[in-house]
């Protein structure tokens, strides 16, 4: 049986943690409802956007040239060119499977493409594993801070990206990321960023009616919706890293209170022991006087 003076500093050291774990879930939870309502205040216009590029994006499927400036942005990729993938993780650790989960998915992709890629890395969790494994990475966003993020550092992001493909270094773009689904719910994806295509099934009513040209019209709308969907996607990363985060230090303080009990249970039984040895040495010493 442990030393009753080691039972009672293992007793301190769990309640000391689970103290902090506590206090991380309370910082979580708070951050979490707070880019919670951000994501969900964004998504409306999010979506709105993807609906009406879905259908330009059909309008303009047969002849590319309609899109003006962003004509290139529709068109596939270099061929011999890398896939490139913008991957999206945490700064810190502490989030449970968050950024495994994003991993894992990167190493399927890589597996996919038998290595053919080409990384912008946002975090430095991700960009970390990227060295580790050895990925030849592109960019690196470290003046990203996705807490602190506005809406111009996503467009300086998505700019890079755009700049990269329309030089011919990409045959194709997409965005590695979390979609936050709900507190308890967040799912890590890889969706198609470039070139823009229409889903499947998406055709234009009628004739479309762009003033003042459909040229220039796009040439405005296409830099902007790909801005949204990098910064929406950064929202929905750090929503998700919160919901993940507080999930895992809600785990790591209930852990920590059954490591305490445990513990209790241990030290009452060693110091019971140590009282009734003392007893038996005490009456053993009286009946030998």
């Amino acid at each position: 049986m442990a030393n009753i003076r080691d039972l009672r500093q293992r007793i301190r050291s769990v309640g000391n943690i689970q103290k902090i774990t506590r206090a991380m879930e309370m910082v979580a939870t708070t951050k979490l409802r707070r880019f919670q309502g951000r994501t969900l205040a964004a998504k409306p216009y999010s979506e709105r956007l993807e609906e009406l590029m879905s259908a330009l994006g059909a309008a303009v499927a047969g002849s590319p040239e309609a899109a003006g400036d962003s004509a290139a942005l529709f068109r596939p990729g270099a061929a011999e060119a890398p896939q490139g993938i913008l991957m999206i993780t945490s700064d810190r650790g502490l989030c449970g499977a968050y950024n495994a989960n994003i991993c894992r998915l990167l190493e399927e992709e890589v597996r996919a493409r038998d290595g053919k890629i080409s990384l912008y890395v946002i975090g430095r969790k991700g960009m970390a594993y990227a060295n580790r494994r050895k990925f030849p990475v592109a960019a690196y966003f470290d003046q990203v801070n996705p807490e602190k993020m506005e809406f111009g550092t996503a467009a300086a992001v998505s700019g890079v990206l755009v700049k990269d493909f329309q030089a011919g270094k990409l045959s194709g773009l997409s965005v590695l990321s979390t979609r936050f689904v709900s507190m308890v719910r967040y799912l890590a994806e890889n969706n198609p960023f470039l070139p823009i295509t229409p889903p499947e099934g998406v055709s234009v009513s009628g004739e479309a009616l762009l003033e003042p040209s459909g040229a220039a019209v796009l040439g405005r709308l296409v830099p902007r919706y790909l801005e949204t969907r990098v910064f929406h996607a950064i929202l929905e990363c750090v929503t998700s890293e919160y919901a993940s985060r507080r999930f895992a230090m809600k785990n790591a303080t209930s852990a920590a209170g059954d490591m305490k009990k445990a513990l209790t249970r241990d030290y009452n039984r060693a110091r019971q022991a140590r009282i009734t040895t003392e007893i038996l040495e005490i009456v053993s010493g009286a009946e030998a006087l």
